[in-house]
């Protein structure tokens, strides 16, 4: 089903087809068919890491945990720190070594000689996370990435029990690391539960870190952290292609898939998707340029 369109001087370019999944009102498409969610995934299976044991050294590591980061110098640093609480150094990683994420955090990087490294890699502060449970549960370092291993076990439970669904299939992220297939409408209700689950459970701990610091869940001025920053209460988290789910405690919960892994048409529908919902949400226009001017937008369609 066709969810947004992109617009040149106003002719319709192209076409953008989608699943939007809601946990409380009206949705588009067929939200039960399972799909890999990526990086919205991560909040769910934080989860996990603190039902099987996680210690953090400070809640605000439960948001870089969850999150996609862009490499910043502070998220870089708080890994580090993360690692260095159980003893380990960035070498544990199983990340694949890769540049900032973010475009001036690699601009900077690459100015100042930097040559890809896993610690900079936007899953790292989740393998941390992972590893730092591996650490306090005595589960072998070397082998956390398998499917067989105790942790993704742990991990595959959580999802499964927040979705509300068995998990559909198994397949490996961009980082190394398992991914489970779960259903948009999953997805959207695991959101809400994390956002509307009792003060001081782990569901909510995740919630609430990303909440109080989405800096650390994706950058400076990235579309997951202007929302929570404008949205008080809002959780979001995007995933690759074309991938986000956000929830409101008393609100709602949105989960969704641009079919074509489009990232540009993923803010227009998330925002379109939330102001059905009743929230009042900033504009965040993705712009169709022409000789370096806008001259169209990319706009969601229902």
């Amino acid at each position: 089903m066709i969810v947004a369109e992109v617009v040149r001087s106003g002719f319709v370019e192209s076409t953008h087809h989608g699943v939007v999944a809601v946990d409380g009102g009206p949705s588009i498409g067929d939200v039960d068919t399972p799909f890999f969610p990526r990086s919205s995934n991560k909040p769910l299976q934080t989860v996990g890491l603190l039902n099987a044991g996680l210690v953090p050294r400070e809640e605000a590591d439960l948001a870089l945990i969850s999150g996609s980061h862009d490499g910043e110098g502070f998220h870089v640093e708080r890994v580090r720190a993360m690692l260095a609480a159980v003893d380990l150094g960035p070498e544990a990683l199983r990340c694949p070594a890769d540049l900032p994420l973010g475009e001036t955090p690699r601009h900077d990087w690459l100015r100042g000689g930097g040559a890809a490294e896993p610690i900079l890699m936007n899953c790292s502060g989740k393998h941390a996370g992972m590893l730092a449970t591996c650490v306090l549960n005595g589960w072998p370092l070397d082998t956390y990435l398998d499917i067989d291993h105790p942790l993704q076990k742990a991990l595959a439970d959580a999802v499964s029990r927040l979705s509300g669904e068995p998990i559909a299939a198994l397949g490996v992220d961009g980082c190394g690391a398992p991914i489970f297939a779960i259903s948009p409408i999953g997805l959207a209700r695991g959101f809400r539960r994390l956002v509307e689950a009792e003060p001081g459970s782990p569901e909510r701990r995740v919630a609430d870190a990303m909440r109080a610091r989405p800096e650390l869940v994706a950058g400076t001025g990235t579309e997951d952290t202007v929302l929570m920053n404008a949205v008080p209460g809002l959780l979001v988290k995007k995933g690759a292609d074309g991938v986000a789910a956000a929830a409101m405690a008393g609100v709602g919960a949105v989960a969704l898939k641009i079919s074509d892994g489009a990232s540009r048409a993923r803010v227009p529908v998330l925002l379109a998707a939330l102001r059905r919902l009743g929230l009042a949400v900033p504009a965040m226009p993705e712009l169709v340029l022409g000789g370096g001017l806008p001259v169209g937008e990319v706009r969601a369609v229902r």
